[in-house]
């Protein structure tokens, strides 16, 4: 199989675990008799740097050109601390989203046994935990008319949703049901807000076409104090954008760490992979980032742009014998972790690279 990928790492540690994630796609091809091509392209802090512009005309025209992005991570301490910036790395990210459609965002949450110990939930309420998040990634309230009124003194930000945009988030969330426990949970707030009246209304209309499928429907805050009482009870998982940020950033204590989470945005055109982690600021260039992430992207590209299934599994079977060594990383080690079993990310990528 012949693919041009486009590699976009973006800011921060995205530099640095997307660069593993490449080489693993590399042996992958390698091993499998593929010829992946590559090209790189800027977006956010280092694209405003560069260009002015967080999303450059260039790189956009290249998402379109190839066929899956492998993305890193946007952002940089200095619009944290200045909210007033007009130019931001997230609006790269935004832009991205909406130009190529990439409307359902997938957060597979995927726990390996070896990392029990390394979330803060007992383990015998996490043991066999397997998630699958749809979040709707193009509506709500980051693309709503926003501004500020009396003289700055009152901001708004406005939730909007149509019955298309919930139909088509719906009916990929109940297609991936289908191969999976035939199980859905579509979390809204329908108590409160009209955005999540239209929401379960749709959701309960799609859910017609799927008699297989046993639906429930959760308010936000019940779903969230649930993925701790009981992950176990979730396995395909349907919802907003906000709703969505948050709920699999919580989440990630079920896989252990952030560094452990994959993710794809997709829609009709252009799949983009990339890990949930931020750029992380704080531990950028000192060499110590969890790849994994990225890696486990690398195999989400495989299997859902390309169709490779036996490739992607191999990346997953790789992850799995990293951690069976006992090597990890400093975000999923703990106390028990002897020092020379602790990796760092060129580390984690050469085990990897190993295994495969």
């Amino acid at each position: 199989m012949k693919k041009h990928i486009l590699v976009v790492p973006g800011d921060g540690i995205g530099q640095e675990v997307t660069a593993v994630g490449k080489k693993v796609l590399e042996r992958i091809a390698e091993k499998f008799n593929h010829e992946f091509t590559y090209d790189e392209a800027l977006i956010g802090h280092v694209a405003i740097e560069a260009t002015g512009n967080p999303l450059p005309d260039e790189t956009l025209e290249k998402m379109r050109a190839s066929d899956a992005v492998l993305f890193g991570a946007v952002g940089h301490p200095k619009y944290d601390n200045d909210p007033s910036a007009k130019v931001r790395p997230e609006q790269g990210l935004l832009k991205m989203r909406k130009e190529l459609g990439l409307y359902a965002n997938l957060r597979p949450i995927k726990l390996f046994d070896e990392l029990l110990s390394a979330s803060s939930i007992k383990p015998e309420i996490l043991k066999g935990s397997d998630i699958l998040f749809f979040r709707e990634l193009t509506g709500d309230i980051y693309f709503g008319e926003k501004g500020r009124k009396d003289d700055g003194n009152t901001a708004y930000d406005i939730a909007s949703y149509s019955t298309y945009e919930v139909e088509r988030i719906a009916r990929k969330a109940f297609d991936a049901a289908m191969t999976r426990g035939k199980k859905l949970m579509s979390v809204d707030k329908a108590n409160v807000l009209e955005t999540s009246r239209l929401w379960r209304e749709v959701v309960q209309r799609v859910a017609l076409e799927y008699p297989e499928v046993t639906v429930e429907h959760q308010f936000v805050d019940s779903a969230a104090m649930l993925l701790i009482k009981d992950p176990r009870r979730f396995d395909v998982v349907v919802t907003a954008n906000l709703f969505g940020d948050i709920l699999t950033d919580e989440a990630s204590q079920i896989a252990g760490s952030m560094g452990m989470l994959a993710s794809a945005s997709i829609g009709d055109g252009t799949g983009v992979y990339e890990p949930i982690h931020g750029s992380a600021h704080d531990i950028t260039g000192m060499g110590v980032a969890n790849p994994m992430a990225s890696v486990l992207s690398a195999a989400l590209l495989l299997d859902i742009s390309f169709g490779l299934k036996e490739e992607s599994d191999a990346i997953i079977n790789a992850v799995d014998l990293v951690l069976k060594s006992g090597m990890r990383t400093r975000d999923i080690a703990d106390a028990n972790t002897p020092a020379y079993l602790l990796m760092g990310t060129e580390a984690a990528g050469e085990a990897l690279l190993k295994f495969l």
